[in-house]
């Protein structure tokens, strides 16, 4: 047996036995199932990896099944195996483990473990098959997949109703991206007779130029099946315009969080861009309006984080700017870029959100760093671990010496955008610059806010409720756990009634782990990844390395490869004014600047115009049809109205209902009249 089949449906297998036979088993058991073969699934990835790194392996297919035969559409369940398949393998898997790991401690008052963890396997093989994926009917199925797997994860604690709103607001902007992405899989089958994505990566060349007809217009045939492919991309990735779903997404537990920003749902975009590159490359409107999106998205992201107090969704947004990278990154022609991108970013994004989970805990799961402070020394282990992620997603590093995984993957990016040498490549490479600069200024005040300064947990209505005993209501309000147990936050006369402690080792060891790739794999991969003399033979027959932009991007001017060096201190000492020197400063640019405040804390106001373009209209619609459709209409004329016309026929018949024999004789033998005229006039 190919070890791909054990690495898909391991974590099937244990998401059905702790979802089946959770109540069966017990906690334990089904934490043990689960966390287990996701460890193994980790296990068998890793050697799959490091072969294509060595360049022993070839890539290969397996067959699992005949799936569908309709005419000339012919569909196989195969398990497609190459360089990509393999970086995504390790990136999904590894952070799945120590996630499900990390929910050992986090969620170990939650009466609900077995269902958690099923639907943390689930996720997991959803992604799996995804990134497998040889026909885009199976990347489809996978794309669906992780999409519910979303949905019943973000509305775990279904008895909030911030969490069911948050959930349905996934799962609806997802689909409006998904009809996008299922028109573009339609027109492509149309288009290249077939769905199996090595045939349509083969043929894509071939079909550059070419124009479809369609209602009497006339377009090119690949930028109308990448642009609608893209839209999928968007959907599933947070991109600008479907991106309202992603900050939304925190009302899940902060593993959830973690595990959807890191490695599975917000990457699938990315993947599946880089996967169709071939076809991509031949459009260069579509290359355009994906690096456009992919910088917008970035800019906007980066601006909205920088004045949120939410800890979590400082670094939701943080996780959408950095997918606006990647996209621009993919549309410059740096499709290699992109993926190292997203291969660090997934250790030190799944570092930030544990980390965090871990803050949280500590602080009896208040979520606002307006009320942390001077935590460095309660949460020591916490506090480096975050650095260090810190210190990747900022850049920190010094050229041909070493830097942090951010660093490298960054940096390439912005080169390969300017290296590019096309307009929307040098606007990308500005607005990407500036977007590192607030990745650091904000990035850095998560860090000072949290653990620097005075400590103001005094000021926590979630703490005082802690310490005077209200943990059940606590626990019912909470947004971020559904616990009546004391999560961190003990009393002590000696630091004036509060004494946040470090979490458990099962929390603590997968930061550990997490801060290990944060550190060290950008450093380790970029020969592989990115640079001119290793990544053409390690992407070969995997995706569309560009091996001149490479060659470019390693050349450009010096003060262009120490752009992201300059921003990054830049943010860095503004954060340092701002939140340790004088810390006054923050409040008097608010007051200077009143309209740029709430214009950010607004978040553009994209949810105030989809709810007044979207959400209202549908609204009134609905309840149109409600009043005057169904109660005005259908049951006035339907169900009520008949039973009303019955009611008065009842009463109407009742009247004749004398009890006398005679008068039901007179009535039968009228009516045996009236019968017998009947036939006689119709015997004539």
């Amino acid at each position: 047996m190919h070890p791909i089949i054990l690495i898909v449906f391991l974590p099937l297998l244990a998401a059905l036995v702790a979802g089946l036979g959770g109540r069966i088993i017990g906690k334990v058991p089904a934490k043990f199932v689960t966390t287990g073969a996701l460890f193994a699934s980790c296990a068998l990835s890793w050697p799959i990896f490091i072969s294509f790194l060595m360049g022993t392996a070839e890539p290969t297919t397996v067959h699992v099944l005949d799936w569908i035969r309709s005419d000339g559409m012919n569909v196989d369940w195969a398990l497609k195996v190459d360089t990509l398949t393999a970086v995504m393998l390790v990136v999904v898997t590894s952070v799945s483990s120590l996630v499900h790991l990390y929910s050992w401690g986090y969620m170990a008052e939650d009466d609900s473990q077995p269902r958690f963890f099923a639907y943390l396997s689930l996720f997991t093989f959803a992604m799996l098959m995804l990134v497998t994926a040889d026909t885009l009917v199976q990347m489809f199925v996978g794309w669906e997949g992780v999409g519910l797997a979303s949905y019943l994860l973000i509305g775990f604690w279904y008895h909030k109703p911030s969490a069911n709103a948050a959930a349905i607001k996934a799962f609806v902007v997802n689909r409006v991206g998904d009809f996008g992405f299922s028109l573009g899989i339609f027109g492509t089958f149309l288009v290249f007779g077939t769905v199996s994505i090595p045939a349509i990566l083969l043929a894509a060349p071939g079909m550059a130029g070419s124009t479809l007809h369609f209602a009497g217009m006339t377009a090119n045939t690949m930028t109308i099946l990448c642009l609608l492919l893209f839209v999928g991309a968007m959907g599933k990735s947070a991109q600008l315009g479907l991106h309202t779903w992603l900050p939304d997404a925190m009302e899940g537990p902060t593993p959830v969080s973690a595990l959807i920003h890191a490695a599975t749902m917000v990457t699938a975009g990315v993947f599946m861009v880089c996967r169709l590159s071939p076809m991509f490359i031949t459009s260069e409107t579509a290359m355009t309006v994906v690096t456009y999106v992919g910088a917008a998205t970035c800019i906007f992201a980066a601006t909205v984080g920088c004045v949120q107090n939410d800890i979590k969704r400082v670094i939701a947004y943080s996780t959408c700017s950095q997918l606006g990278y990647m996209f621009f990154a993919a549309g410059s022609g740096a499709f290699g870029a992109a993926m190292f991108h997203l291969f660090t970013h997934a250790f030190f994004k799944a570092l930030l959100f544990l980390g965090a989970g871990s803050v949280i805990h500590a602080m009896h799961h208040e979520q606002d760093m307006r009320y942390y402070g001077a935590l460095r020394k309660q949460i020591p282990i916490t506090f480096w671990t975050m650095v260090a992620g810190t210190l990747a997603i900022t850049g920190v590093g010094i050229a041909g010496l070493f830097g942090f995984a951010g660093f490298y993957s960054k940096d390439s990016i912005l080169e390969s955008a300017f290296a590019s040498g096309t307009v929307h490549g040098n606007i990308a490479f500005f607005l990407g610059a500036f977007a590192a600069l607030l990745t650091s200024f904000y990035s850095w005040r998560l860090i000072f806010l949290t653990f620097f300064g005075d400590a103001r947990w005094a000021a926590s209505e979630h703490i005082q409720h802690a310490l005077h005993g209200d943990h059940e209501q606590e626990s019912m309000d909470n947004s971020d756990h559904d616990s009546a147990h004391d999560h961190g936050v003990h009393a002590s006369s000696g630091t004036g009634g509060y004494h946040p402690h470090e979490s458990p080792w099962s929390m603590l060891t997968p930061l550990v782990l997490l801060s290990v790739g944060a550190v060290f794999a950008g450093f380790a991969f970029e020969h592989y990844f990115v640079s001119p003399e290793g990544a053409g033979e390690f992407w070969r027959g995997s995706l569309a390395f560009n091996e001149h932009l490479a060659h470019a991007a390693h050349a450009v001017p010096f003060l262009v490869s120490f752009t992201p060096t300059i921003v990054m201190l830049i943010g860095l000492a503004i954060a340092m004014n701002n939140y340790l020197r004088d810390p006054g400063a923050p409040g008097r640019f608010v007051a200077t600047f009143p309209g740029l405040h709430d214009f950010l804390m607004h978040k553009w106001y994209f949810d105030e115009l989809y709810d007044l373009i979207f959400v209202r209209p549908a609204f009134a619609i609905g309840r149109f049809f409600w009043h005057r459709g169904d109660e005005q209409t259908i049951d006035r004329f339907g169900p009520h109205g008949a039973a009303t016309l019955v009611g008065l026929g009842n009463r109407v018949t009742a009247r004749v209902q004398s009890g006398y024999v005679t008068s039901y004789a007179l009535v039968m033998l009228l009516g045996l009249i009236g019968a017998a005229t009947w036939a006689m006039w119709w015997a004539r």
